[in-house]
């Protein structure tokens, strides 16, 4: 089964991760499904949102706002305005047409829905032809330790804005969390033909997911070529904390840090024209690597990086199946 013309499931999280699943998604349409990370959902005045289901509907809706890569384009926020008169608290920003996802996801989930059964119905009114599903539907909480202190994720997030240094990241509820219900026990049938891990900070978008108990068992078991993406690029991150967290947490700002990280789960990693140098010392991972261009700054970028993972997990896949013998 070829990745380029089989299912699909791609790991993703943020603004980066969102862009790569729209690439898949152009190029996969309904053969995609992403499994996103809501380890950093929380409850905001009396509302439930989820940043990161929503930055991947609203990218794959093309109704991303195309500078800062979350929340709509053409944004209003008379009701942000009316909360700072009022005294409420403004550190987290909720635009007018973006409150309508709030309000009917909370309406639903209040109604005993499921966050799996409320995001495909809001990926179907915004007309998404690619399956996207929540991580799990119990919740699991990213909680940041800046010595002996606790933060949840949005308050180290968006309200310090990244600026307290990192000791140490958990995820709360993950023991007891269930990993996605539509993806456990998936049949010969259903068996994707490759995983991609979008270029997600790991820390904080792909690692909640990974927390999930028996997801690592899981993409073992499914035995497909698994193909990440380095979000790290010349040593430094595309956009967000990736590399002060990966600096803070002892380990040096490269491409070979990801691989290390991704360690006995990946088959091979994408790495950008700029750190073709050091294919060497990922190899000795134990990754194969694929040198291509990996920023994103238009459409033709996304499709194009899309389109590389997938003839690179082609590749993967036929050597995993000359060493089998088949």
């Amino acid at each position: 089964m070829n990745a380029s013309s089989g299912k699909v499931i791609a790991l993703a999280g943020g603004v980066g991760g969102a862009k790569l699943a729209d690439g898949l998604a152009q190029v996969l349409r309904e053969k995609l499904t992403v499994v996103v990370n809501t380890g950093d959902d929380f409850e905001h005045l009396g509302l439930r949102i989820s940043p990161d289901l929503d930055t991947v509907m609203y990218t794959l809706a093309g109704l991303a706002n195309p500078i800062q890569g979350w929340g709509l384009q053409g944004e209003s926020w008379a009701f942000m305005e009316q909360v700072a008169r009022l005294g409420g608290p403004e550190w987290f920003r909720l635009g007018d047409r973006d409150l309508a996802t709030h309000a009917i996801r909370t309406s639903r989930l209040n109604g005993g829905a499921t966050l799996t059964a409320v995001t495909a119905e809001l990926c179907r009114s915004l007309g998404i032809v690619a399956r996207i599903l929540p991580m799990s539907d119990e919740p699991v909480r990213t909680v940041i330790r800046s010595g002996d202190d606790l933060f949840s994720f949005q308050d180290y997030f968006v309200r310090l804005r990244c600026e307290v240094p990192v000791s140490e990241i958990s995820y709360e509820g993950s023991t007891s969390a269930r990993f996605n219900r539509e993806l456990v026990g998936i049949g010969a049938a259903d068996r994707p033909a490759a995983v991609i891990f979008c270029p997600s900070n790991p820390y904080l978008s792909i690692d909640p997911i990974l927390a999930i108990p028996g997801v690592r068992d899981w993409l073992r078991a499914l035995q497909v070529p698994v193909v990440a993406v380095s979000p790290i690029v010349g040593g430094t991150a595309i956009k967000g904390p990736a590399a002060k967290i990966m600096l803070e947490l002892g380990g040096p700002v490269s491409v070979t840090t990801i691989a290390e990280h991704y360690r006995g789960l990946i088959s091979g990693i994408v790495i950008d024209e700029i750190d073709a140098q050091l294919q060497d010392q990922i190899e000795a991972t134990g990754a194969a690597v694929r040198v291509a261009p990996t920023i994103m700054r238009s459409t033709a970028d996304r499709v194009s990086l899309a389109e590389t993972c997938l003839a690179f997990a082609d590749d993967l896949g036929r050597r995993l199946l000359s060493r089998s013998g088949n």
